[in-house]
């Protein structure tokens, strides 16, 4: 595999982050066309390395092997078995199959992912000359594939990633009910907060969202801390990482002073919070204090509220989750050139906060349909 070699790619992300994921790409100077819960491009060994270490909001980046319909198990073994594995799969590469498929004639997905194993399988032995009744070894590096099929359609896909973007390596304890780390990067950029403005998270938790910020703030790439799958593939050489890396190091502004502040009620997870953010060098950049709510007041103007505070989707909990929204509409009220972005799964929100929403945007939390309740402040 040459080291200019352009591949079909694919940044896969929740539904409703989609247009996030595009907008980062075209910022790191990379064209793509957005589609439901995916954003396409392409691009070299040295694009996979870049979007994997500075995607905030996707989740994985993978590419697409082979496209093409299929709407019978022949012509479905028969078409995976004609893409070149060979300049992807080394002999002993493991390579579980992974599937789905929606509204498509081969509609068993375990058949799909049997029969596109077996294809593979065969077009290894022969490049390979291996005896038929010997199976492939499979003990080397993990290249995880996926067959997806949407109304007789097929995509091939591989995963460069590993563990999802979102496993940026600093969470030591989790604490709750967490907050995915992509999904509070989008909220961040979903804000119209900038690194002059002081940033408060009233509900912070093990402080994900206050993170986020400070990585945003200080232009420090969220995958620094962590490996992907693809450096251990023969043909991603060390050195096109090494230079992401080194590039990276060079974009960091470690100078800017942010005024991130994260609080909570509970102490202990003000404890996992400040050792989050000490993992990453950013103890320094973020407060973290514990305080309830209903004490939270500020004399700073053009501030950035972000919260993600319980839903009360538990049994029992709604009653708590919505005095929690009444204490923030009267918290926040004097605040009126600050702007709240809050979010919850609870559409009876606004009620109990006191106000409607300037603008409301539809998010998925996982698969728990959420809505982020935007209150813009007035410009000074």
């Amino acid at each position: 595999m040459e080291d200019n070699q352009r591949f079909n790619l694919i940044a896969t992300a929740a539904s409703g982050l989609e247009a996030l994921t595009g907008k980062e790409l075209r910022n790191l100077g990379i064209d793509c066309q957005v589609e439901n819960g995916r954003a396409r491009f392409q691009g070299t060994v040295k694009t996979i390395a870049e979007t994997n270490l500075w995607l905030r909001t996707a989740d994985r980046v993978k590419i697409v092997v082979g496209e093409f319909d299929a709407y019978t198990f022949d012509e479905l073994f028969e078409k995976v078995k004609a893409l070149p594995w060979e300049e992807y799969l080394p002999l002993d590469a493991a390579f579980p199959v992974a599937g789905k498929s929606i509204k498509s004639k081969l509609y068993s997905t375990p058949d799909c992912q049997a029969i596109t194993k077996k294809a593979i399988v065969e077009r290894m032995r022969t490049y390979y000359h291996r005896p038929q009744n010997v199976p492939l070894i499979e003990t080397g590096a993990l290249y995880s594939l996926e067959v997806i099929l949407r109304k007789d359609h097929v995509m091939i896909l591989l995963d460069t990633t590993g563990p999802s973007l979102f496993k940026r390596g600093y969470r030591l304890e989790k604490g709750g009910a967490p907050l995915k780390e992509n999904m509070a990067a989008a909220l961040v950029k979903l804000t119209n907060w900038y690194k002059d403005k002081p940033f408060v998270d009233p509900v912070c938790g093990s402080g994900t969202l206050c993170i986020e910020a400070a990585l945003i703030g200080h232009q420090l790439a969220p995958g620094f801390n962590r490996d992907f799958a693809c450096e251990k593939w023969e043909w991603v050489p060390d050195a096109i990482f090494e230079q992401v890396r080194n590039e990276a190091e060079q974009a960091a502004d470690y100078d800017i002073e942010l005024d991130i502040t994260g609080f909570d009620i509970n102490g202990e997870m003000i404890d996992i919070a400040r050792a989050n953010a000490d993992e990453l060098g950013l103890g320094d950049s973020i407060t973290f204090k514990q305080q309830a709510l209903k004490d939270f007041s500020t004399e700073k103007e053009g501030g950035v509220i972000v919260a993600n505070p319980p839903y009360g989707e538990r049994l029992g909990e709604e009653d708590s989750a919505r005095k929690l929204y009444k204490e923030m509409g009267e918290v926040f009220k004097p605040l009126i050139t600050w702007s709240k972005y809050i979010l919850t799964s609870d559409l009876a929100f606004e009620d109990f906060y006191g106000q409607k929403a300037t603008k409301k945007r539809k998010l998925y939390n996982g698969s728990l349909r959420t809505d982020l309740f935007q209150y813009w402040g007035q410009r000074k």
